[in-house]
């Protein structure tokens, strides 16, 4: 199975951290976030493919074209149009079903092996505060049926936690514009929910890293993946 991350951005709410590498990159105990989150990967998943732009050359030169046995794909973002946009860069080289993971998260291993067990899925993850993430709404049987962004009042507490499993069905669907040019995976995914079933999987560990003070707390916290 393939997984495909998603690592063309600068990450400019980095700053300076940002100004000679790209986001993905920056070290966590001494090692680059990507490779703590190919670490996590499942067995299962045998080749990744990063979407690779800013400084992609710092992630090709650690990466090369294998690691940990694992073969290495990369595919050039030079637009960044957003996640959809992304997704659709890597369709020829795609198989059927792939897991999709976002270039600065740190996500736990076994939430990422109980996605795989389906066809379709989303990961989300409870919060106090939904105001500040894409959330989740589900339906009555608990899937995905929308995704609501920054919502002020809202009774659903699932952020999107950024990893998804899909199939080539994905590319029957229009991309969702979200403005400035830009495409979203899962404006996009809810829209295919609708005539699909996407399982929501709940995750028990979720770092995103989008900032100086989350790259610092990601070392406090990084035993909680391993």
């Amino acid at each position: 199975m393939q997984a495909v991350i998603l690592a063309a951005g600068r990450g400019k709410r980095m700053n300076n951290l940002t100004t000679v590498t790209t986001k993905p990159m920056l070290k966590i105990k001494g090692k680059p976030l990507l490779e703590h989150k190919l670490n996590a990967l499942p067995k299962k998943i045998k080749e990744v493919i990063f979407v690779v732009g800013y400084y992609s050359e710092h992630v090709l030169n650690h990466f090369k074209r294998y690691h940990n046995g694992r073969r290495i794909t990369y595919v050039f973002q030079s637009s960044l149009n957003g996640t959809g946009g992304a997704i659709h860069l890597v369709r020829s080289i795609l198989k059927d079903n792939f897991l999709v993971l976002m270039g600065d998260d740190l996500y736990h291993k076994k939430d990422l092996e109980r996605m795989l067990q389906h066809d379709l899925a989303i990961l989300g993850y409870e919060v106090d505060d939904p105001s500040r993430f894409g959330v989740i709404k589900t339906d009555q049987r608990g899937c995905m049926a929308d995704v609501i962004e920054k919502p002020k009042n809202s009774r659903h507490k699932l952020a999107n936690a950024g990893a998804y499993v899909l199939n080539k069905k994905f590319f029957d669907y229009e991309l969702v514009s979200i403005g400035g040019g830009e495409f979203g995976l899962p404006q996009t995914l809810a829209k295919m929910a609708r005539q699909h079933k996407i399982v929501v999987e709940k995750a028990t560990a979720w770092h995103p890293i989008g900032n100086p003070d989350d790259l610092e707390k990601a070392g406090e916290v990084l035993h909680k993946f391993i």
